[in-house]
């Protein structure tokens, strides 16, 4: 029994996971470039007109962290190294399933783009759950001897963030009128839980990371959230104009995004160094 259980949990990529992956990828990349690049143009490019540009450009932030995560699964040669991205999207995915139906009247029925976005959106969190647990058989649950430990206060650290994270997204789902006033820029009750989304993720994220503790399992995921920080960090630039800059809310956001992505770059870099040392 024990051989049958080492030879099941291999650590393989099943074809069906990196099929989707390679199905995924290059819908993200032509919505990054459609809300990222053209955030004005919306109306004519992408399933509802998406306003402002602030809201357009972090939606496609995420997306291209998405896409760059979805090129590690198609070349991951091991599960365990991408794992814990595919519940967060997954449930990223039902959010914006969620707010489909909740608000199916605000979108361009017409449009191939929300063909598009329906589709994804209300089959993919079933899709990815599905695939998540076929593939979680073959995870040795082992730690990787070429990576360290997180250590336990990192854990905690992100436990308590994933926790926050995913408590301001509850509210954005659950409550849009009560979160609107609180935004740092113009909100609808759709684009608000478009933001719950995009909340939900790094907090299911971070979440996933503190629960199982193995940098080689944290490392692909982690390099996502930064770059995808990045360029809403960016964002917050390109669209200044969108973000009322007289509110203190709209300081602690910024503020919070830069910190976040500081953050999570210093435990990259130290985590990496501490494998070298390890090596």
């Amino acid at each position: 029994m024990d051989g049958a259980d080492s030879s099941r949990r291999d650590d393989r990529l099943l074809p069906i996971t990196r099929g989707l992956a390679a199905i995924i990828v290059p819908i993200l990349t032509v919505a990054f470039g459609m809300l990222y690049l053209f955030p004005a143009r919306t109306d004519e490019l992408f399933a509802w007109a998406l306003r402002p540009a602030m809201s357009a450009m972090m939606l496609g932030a995420a997306y291209l962290g998405g896409a760059y995560f979805f090129t590690r699964v198609v070349l991951a040669k091991q599960w365990h190294t991408v794992q814990l991205g595919l519940l967060p999207v997954a449930t990223f995915a039902g959010y914006l399933g969620v707010a489909t139906l909740l608000h199916w009247d605000k979108f361009n029925h017409a449009h191939v783009s929300f063909v598009l976005w329906a589709i994804l959106y209300l089959t993919l969190p079933f899709v990815i759950a599905f695939v998540w647990v076929r593939n979680r058989a073959t995870d040795p649950r082992t730690p990787d001897a070429d990576y360290p430990p997180l250590p336990l206060l990192v854990r905690r650290a992100l436990m308590a963030v994933g926790a926050l994270l995913v408590v301001v997204s509850l509210l954005l789902l659950l409550l849009p009128d009560v979160m609107i006033p609180t935004w740092p820029w113009t909100l609808s009750p759709l684009t608000a839980r478009v933001m719950a989304a995009l909340f939900v993720l790094p907090g299911v994220v971070a979440l996933g990371i503190a629960r199982d503790g193995r940098w080689s399992a944290a490392r692909i995921i982690v390099q996502a959230q930064i770059g995808a920080l990045s360029l809403i960090v960016l964002a917050l630039v390109l669209a200044r104009a969108d973000i009322d800059w007289s509110r203190a809310v709209a300081w602690t956001f910024a503020g919070g995004m830069v910190v976040l992505g500081a953050l999570l770059s210093i435990l990259y870099v130290t985590m990496e160094r501490r494998r070298g040392l390890s090596g």
